[in-house]
């Protein structure tokens, strides 16, 4: 499974990636977060961090990529899959950001895990894009 958005965002590319980067305070900025911990912090390459989502188990997420001020990606396995969340900030040329958040899952569980959960994963990505946009477009 692949899901991608990219959505526009009324406000500096460095007020959007403050936002990003700051993973424990997303249960604030969107409700398909319950509760995200920060196991290694800062956020960088090779840190991991805890996320509890509504109606699924919790999941450790490993930083894999990280360059400040542009992008992250994480990934998270369990048996029979993996997933892959990528978090990227992209300064627009007419002024403001564009931010692109996709997520992949692969492994022999994968189409099975996207026939139950597809809808509400990409749900829940659709959501976290806009809470980010709503609190970086606020005073």
């Amino acid at each position: 499974m692949h899901f991608e958005i990219a959505v526009d965002i009324d406000a500096a590319p460095e007020t959007v990636w403050n936002l990003l980067k700051d993973v424990e305070r997303w249960p604030d900025l969107t409700a398909s977060m319950n509760r995200v911990e920060l196991l290694d912090a800062p956020l960088r390459e090779g840190a991991r961090a805890r996320v509890h989502q509504p109606g699924m188990p919790a999941a450790v997420w490993t930083v894999t990529t990280f360059t400040e001020n542009e992008n992250f990606t994480w990934r998270s396995s369990s048996p029979g899959v993996t997933t892959t969340g990528g978090h990227e900030v992209l300064p627009r040329p007419s002024g403001g950001s564009t931010l692109r958040l996709t997520l992949d899952q692969t492994g022999p569980l994968a189409p099975l895990i996207a026939l139950l959960m597809g809808s509400r994963t990409r749900r829940y990505v659709t959501m976290e894009a806009n809470g980010l946009k709503t609190a970086a477009e606020s005073p």
